[in-house]
């Protein structure tokens, strides 16, 4: 009777430990949902999404004192986490255009292609093209073919404090953002 009562412990422990299993590996296997977007900022199809950053930085603003104005764009500051908290990328302005770099040392710049304001008090929804940074190495982000930033909170440019004695002054205005990476259907 022991050894009945024993055997079905036993596979009932192996049952659950490979369904642990399973879950785990499909877990790491997973693809991450696509965003759910205006029309106007959708990834054209033969693209599945590949990696989601949490980005928490800066949207940095130039005064032209000239035109009093803000801008006319900013340069970002930031870092994207996974989702158990890791920093996966860091993102920031360069000659050519904002940057992603992975830990790694993967690297894309990106092409604004369209934007939707979603919310008057955040920056824009984004779509960008990606193109790879000539150089960088295979990793990461390499092959990614477009970026979605979605999910904005703050980041607007200031509207007050930039005139022409305040010319060349930069305003650092805190946002978060959701970055989705993603890469041609192979």
């Amino acid at each position: 009777m022991h050894r009945l009562a024993r055997a079905r412990r036993a596979l009932v422990v192996g049952i659950v430990a490979a369904a642990a299993t399973l879950s785990m590996t499909q877990v790491a296997n997973a693809q991450p949902t696509a965003p759910d977007v205006p029309p106007a900022i959708q990834v054209p199809e033969g693209n599945t999404a590949f990696l989601v950053g949490h980005a928490k930085g800066f949207q940095i603003y130039t005064c032209n004192g000239a035109t009093s104005t803000w801008g006319p764009g900013s340069t970002p500051d930031a870092k994207l986490f996974d989702d158990n908290g890791e920093l996966i990328v860091k993102h920031f302005g360069g000659p050519t255009g904002p940057h992603w770099q992975a830990k790694d040392g993967s690297e894309v710049i990106g092409a604004r292609k369209a934007g939707i304001n979603m919310d008057p008090t955040a920056i824009d929804w984004l779509l960008l093209s990606a193109t790879r940074v000539p150089g960088s190495p295979d990793g990461l982000i390499a092959n990614t073919t477009y970026i979605q930033r979605v999910a904005t909170t703050g980041g607007r440019a200031p509207t007050t404090g930039c005139e022409q004695k305040t010319n060349g002054k930069q305003e650092k205005v805190p946002y978060t953002a959701d970055y989705y990476f993603w890469k041609a259907n192979a």
